[in-house]
Formats: C-alpha cells, sequence, structure tokens
C-alpha cells in the first residue's frame, strides 16, 4: 500500500472532488457514460488481475472471483450505462387547479461528494456496485476500499484513476483511524457496507453534518424448508449459499428451519450434496475458499462448541479453514444465534408447524434476507407477507441481490436505503420539487383581505 496516498490530506482530497462536482462536469451526460463504460473496460482488461487478488485476501477460488464479484460488477455498470438517461428525465406530475396556471415536476439531481466505504468480504463488487449508483446520478466520490482485504483494495486504487476521472473519483486506503478521520469530514453522502457497530459509528459521524446514509449492515437472514419442499433441491441451494465464499457472505442462510420430521433426511441430502461439491475434503476443493484471518477464524471456531456437530467441524488455523459444518441441538440464546455467523456453519433448528417457523423469525431482529423452500404457494405467501426482511427470496438464496433492477439493502438492524439498478441512481440523487409559474396570470384569491365569499371560492380549488 503507498503510504503517501494513505496519508494524504483528506481536505485536498475532497476539495478535489467537490471541484470536480463544482465545476458542473458531472452532470453531463456523456461524462456519466465515459465513466460507467470506463468499469466496464476495467473488468474486461483486469479480470485475471482481479481473481488473483481475490485469491490473496480470501483464498477466492476463480469462478467465484468471477461470477459472484468481477462479472456483477461489470454487468450492472453496462446496464446502468443503458438506463441511466431514462431515470434522469424529469418526472411531470399533475398541477393543482390552486396554482394554475403551473407546471409541476421532479428534478434528479445529483447530491454531491459521495463517500463509499467497501467491505472486505466482497471487496470489489462490494465497492465498485455502490460507486456504479453515484456515477450515474452525477456525484463525485471519495472511496474507501476495506484495509482487511489490502491486495484488492491497492488493484482499486491503482486502477480506477486509470479508467475513471482521476479527479471525481478519489481512493483514499488506511485502517479503523484512517475510516474515523474520513468520517470527520463533510459529505453529502455516505454508503457504507459492514457490520452494525461500526454502521451506528457512521450514522453518528453522519448526524453532525445532517448528512444522508444507505447502511447495508447483514443480520442473520434464516431459510425457512416447508414440508412440501423438494429436499433435494432446496439443500442444494442452501449448502450452495452456504459454502459461497467460505459463508463469508451478508445474504448466506445463517440458519435452517426445518420439519422436525424431516431432519434426518435433510441432513442426509446436506451431507452427499457436500460431497458432490467438494468431495470428501473440502479443503482440497478448488472451488472452496478460505475465512480472512485468524481473528476471524477464532470467532467462528468458537461457535463449534454452540451445538453438537453432525456434519463437517474440521479445521485448520494455519490454512484458515473451516469445512462447512452443520450444528444441532443449538440453544436459542446460544452466541451462534444470537451473532451474525459470517462463515460456513449452519445451526439446524426444528420445528413442528409452519406457524412456529414463521413466529420464530418475526421474534428476532429484522434480517438482510429471508428464504423460503416448498411446492405450497400458499407457504411462501405467507412467508413473503409476514416476515419483515430486506429481500425475500423464494426457493432459491442469494440470487435475489444479483438481479440488477431488485433494490438491495436492509430493514431495521439489517440496514436502512438501498442500491443497485434505478434504487443506486435514487440513493445518490436528491428529488427536487420543481413549479414554475406565469409571471402574467394570478387570480388573486390567495392574498388578502379574505372574506367569506373569497374563502368559499377557495375552497373549490382544494
Amino acid at each position: 500500500m503507498d503510504v503517501s496516498l494513505t496519508n494524504r490530506d483528506h481536505d485536498t482530497i475532497i476539495a478535489t472532488a467537490r471541484s470536480a462536482f463544482a465545476d458542473g462536469r458531472t452532470r453531463d451526460h456523456a461524462w456519466r457514460s465515459r465513466q460507467l463504460a470506463g468499469l466496464v473496460r476495467l473488468v474486461d482488461d483486469h479480470e485475471e488481475d482481479i481473481v488473483s487478488a481475490l485469491a490473496q485476501d480470501l483464498g477466492k477460488p476463480r469462478a467465484e472471483a468471477l461470477t459472484a464479484e468481477a462479472w456483477l460488477v461489470r454487468g450492472e455498470a453496462l446496464k446502468t450505462e443503458k438506463a441511466f438517461r431514462r431515470w434522469a428525465r424529469p418526472k411531470t406530475v399533475r398541477t393543482p387547479l390552486s396554482v394554475f396556471p403551473g407546471a409541476s415536476r421532479i428534478v434528479s439531481e445529483p447530491r454531491g461528494v459521495a463517500l463509499i466505504m467497501g467491505a472486505w468480504n466482497y471487496p470489489f463488487l462490494l465497492t465498485l456496485s455502490p460507486l456504479i449508483g453515484a456515477l450515474a446520478a452525477g456525484c463525485t466520490a471519495v472511496v474507501k476500499p476495506s484495509e482487511q482485504s489490502p491486495a484488492t483494495a491497492d488493484l482499486i486504487e491503482k486502477l480506477l484513476p486509470r479508467y475513471l476521472d482521476p479527479e471525481a473519483i478519489q481512493v483514499v486506503q488506511g485502517d479503523a483511524g484512517e475510516a474515523a478521520r474520513l468520517l470527520e469530514q463533510r459529505f453529502d453522502m455516505i454508503l457504507y457496507t459492514g457490520g452494525a457497530r461500526v454502521g451506528r459509528l457512521v450514522m453518528a459521524a453522519a448526524s453532525r453534518h445532517l448528512t444522508p446514509v444507505v447502511l447495508e449492515l447483514g443480520g442473520k437472514s434464516p431459510a425457512l424448508v416447508h414440508d412440501s419442499a423438494d429436499l433435494d433441491e432446496a439443500v442444494r441451494r442452501i449448502a450452495w449459499g452456504k459454502s459461497l465464499n467460505a459463508g463469508q457472505t451478508c445474504t448466506a442462510p445463517d440458519y435452517v428451519l426445518v420439519p422436525r420430521q424431516r431432519t434426518a433426511a435433510f441432513l442426509d441430502a446436506y451431507r452427499a450434496t457436500l460431497s458432490r461439491f467438494h468431495g470428501q475434503d473440502a479443503a482440497a476443493s478448488p472451488d472452496y475458499g478460505r475465512i480472512l484471518n485468524r481473528r476471524h477464524f477464532d470467532r467462528l471456531s468458537a461457535y463449534l462448541g454452540d451445538g453438537r456437530v453432525v456434519i463437517g467441524g474440521d479445521s485448520d488455523a494455519d490454512r484458515l479453514f473451516i469445512a462447512p459444518t452443520v450444528l444441532v441441538d443449538v440453544a436459542t440464546g446460544a452466541p451462534v444465534m444470537q451473532e451474525e455467523i459470517f462463515g460456513p456453519i449452519l445451526p439446524l433448528i426444528p420445528y413442528d408447524s409452519w406457524d412456529e417457523a414463521l413466529a420464530f423469525v418475526r421474534a428476532r431482529d429484522k434480517p438482510l434476507a429471508a428464504y423460503a423452500f416448498g411446492r405450497d404457494r400458499a407457504a411462501l405467501d405467507r412467508a413473503e407477507r409476514d416476515i419483515s426482511s430486506g429481500a425475500f427470496c423464494g426457493n432459491d438464496v442469494i440470487l435475489q441481490q444479483t438481479v440488477p433492477d431488485l433494490p438491495f439493502g436492509g430493514v431495521g438492524a439489517s440496514g436502512m436505503g438501498s442500491y443497485h439498478g434505478r434504487a443506486g441512481f435514487d440513493a445518490f440523487s436528491h428529488a427536487k420539487a420543481v413549479l414554475r409559474r406565469s409571471p402574467r396570470f394570478d387570480s388573486g384569491l390567495r392574498f388578502p383581505p379574505h372574506p367569506e365569499a373569497k374563502l368559499r371560492k377557495l375552497k373549490n380549488f382544494f
């Protein structure tokens, strides 16, 4: 990491980005289009560099690096470049007779200088995907990659100035102290991805300047298996989602609720599925990643004692490896059921009725995502309706966040605000209310004095 860049004066960095915004260049749709096209070229030109950086930081398999990070950024940038002009068109709204003659419309204007704070678990995707919305809206940005994924952070710092406007898009690296110093500055928008504890600090810092925030904070996303589910297919999709990035995914299934009479069959299917995915030894699989660092490894290892291990449980501290694991006989008050796991450990909770399963989820903080599996449409409809969550996906996991036109964000403890596609454009835009009236005509009814006869006439305009 270039220390000289890390320690650059924040006033200068932000002033440069603010000057680029103030000179009006970002309001030009051609400028926005060039920036989005630049992100597409960045991915196309540096696929192997991205794969290499993610492998260094997370032991991320090549397929995951491409399909769950690089190509998602490319695809969203490409689609946004084609659509943002349509999103930016002023929207005409009805003007009431009381302000006739006049015309009313909503105009999207860029908020200004945005701070984007990325996350370590998908350090390429979760740093650059928010930037797509900022660029489409016409914002400039200060980008802070996570210091916990240094190879990817270095790559982002090296590449962004080559492909994007180097004055409008600034990159700052550094640790938590550097992030705290950044947050002391005034921004026009902050988007943070990470944990709830730091999210509260970001929100508190933003409040000093009344800066709007989008917070993506994760949470314990449940997977509910209905008695009508195709068990083999449900298990295959849940096991995939829980194994992706070694479980270090904010929308990964955090625990699974299974009908009591089907738990044995679920475990048999899960065990067989993992064998098909990764063979008898996941540590030797080229498609299974590693835990970020020793601190996270130790935290996850402690969870293994919160229940009875029936699948997996193998670990190797030197290789930061924890096998895909299922726990049973888990107390609902155990730490593994109180904290977001963010790893490949899946607690299995048996239930006796669908009502019981839904009540179990509703009694906890609102999750970033909720999943339900079953062929009974009414049961899935109830889950979708009754569970408040950032997103809901029926008969699959995680894929909802890969749909560019679906907003990505949490609710309650799992976050606030959203981005992706139009939602990202809107997050970095201010919806300005505009009324334009003629200077030549005015009924005069609104001006004093207001005798009763005049008020009766006025009432007809409302």
